[in-house]
């Protein structure tokens, strides 16, 4: 039985090769041990210059300050497919209210119009609600931005699988032609919802395949690793990612790798915290079939988490609609009433 952690890794991915481009054995076993006995590692050497990520945040902040009503023109009620923008006290984890409002974007592709009634998870995908008439510079900052993550989050997946003994490329089908990443602009609120208290973000594992977030120095992540009771916080690191695995991979590896459970505390009132979450994840249509594990992995595998209220799925259209629909249930009632009348 693997030791619960009670430390956060550090990982730098400019060391993650060697000069012939494979993969350096003291990277790799780092990284196992990170994904398989924390879920949650930060990451330095991505190759973003601190002037990008001052940039991004720069563009962050300017959003949030703009008036309500330039926000609530890209109110994600308008949108079917969830994007735009969510008010403070209107996305919901655990049942109850989030500290916090967001803008959520992803790649930019048309609707798509018709589909199998068996996978309505298609209506995830569609255009974008961007503040190109008050803000113009902020699309092409965040989804260079996006562009970014999307190489390193690849680069990580081939690192795993390695890890996991297993060619570079296994991970990298589900991945091709319209891989459906998502990322959010996010400001934490303290004080002002009443209803949701100390929570910024409720207890959660995330939908997908490896999470990146760059955060602030505010603050207020924390993590409870597998078999753990304490939770851990994350310390912020200027400029570093902190990087966690999604359910796919938890399923994928029979819960050898971990999507490990994670919260935000709300900041004080008066503080603001921003942070900027990347979610790599594959097409909407990809199913993840279990990894042939070696015998010795295999024989640490914890099991997938058993939660019957809230089921990990194969299929990663229908793992990530599960998740917007509860989290975020008034657009779920506007524009999707059949969907939450057939949920269980």
């Amino acid at each position: 039985m693997d030791a619960p952690s009670d430390s956060i890794p550090l990982l730098d991915l400019s060391a993650a090769r060697g000069r012939d481009g494979a993969f350096d054995p003291a990277f790799i076993e780092a990284l196992r041990d990170a994904t398989h006995r924390v879920g949650f590692f930060q990451l330095t050497g991505y190759g973003a210059d601190p002037a990008e990520v001052e940039q991004l945040f720069e563009v962050t902040r300017q959003f949030f300050d703009l008036p309500l009503e330039s926000r609530l023109e890209l109110d994600n009620r308008l949108s079917p497919h969830f994007r735009g923008y969510t008010r403070l006290g209107h996305e919901v984890t655990q049942g109850r209210p989030d500290a916090r409002e967001q803008l959520d974007f992803g790649p930019e592709r048309p609707a798509v119009e018709q589909y199998p009634p068996e996978q309505p998870y298609w209506l995830v995908q569609g255009p974008n609600l961007m503040p190109d008439r008050s803000l113009p510079g902020l699309r092409s900052v965040c989804m260079a931005w996006a562009d970014r993550m999307s190489r390193v989050g690849a680069e990580l997946l081939s690192a795993i699988a390695v890890s996991l003994d297993l060619p570079e490329d296994y991970f990298a089908e589900p991945f091709r032609g319209s891989p459906a990443w998502m990322a959010k602009l996010v400001h934490y609120v303290g004080g002002v919802v009443a209803d949701a208290g100390p929570q910024g973000v409720g207890a959660h594992a995330d939908y997908g395949f490896v999470t990146l977030l760059l955060q602030d120095q505010v603050g207020g992540l924390q993590v409870l690793p597998p078999g753990s009771t304490d939770w851990i916080p994350v310390e912020p690191i200027p400029g570093a990612l902190v990087v966690n695995l999604g359910e796919m991979l938890e399923v994928a590896t029979q819960g050898y790798l971990a999507a490990t459970i994670h919260r935000v505390e709300a900041p004080p009132p008066g503080v603001d915290r921003y942070t900027i979450p990347f979610f790599w994840s594959p097409r909407l249509d990809a199913v993840i079939d279990p990894v042939p594990l070696p015998p010795a992995l295999a024989a640490r595998s914890r099991g997938i988490t058993d939660d019957p209220n809230n089921p990990m799925l194969a299929s990663y259209g229908a793992n990530v609609l599960k998740g917007w629909l509860r989290a975020h249930p008034e657009v779920a009632r506007i524009h999707h009433p059949e969907l939450v009348r057939a949920a269980p």
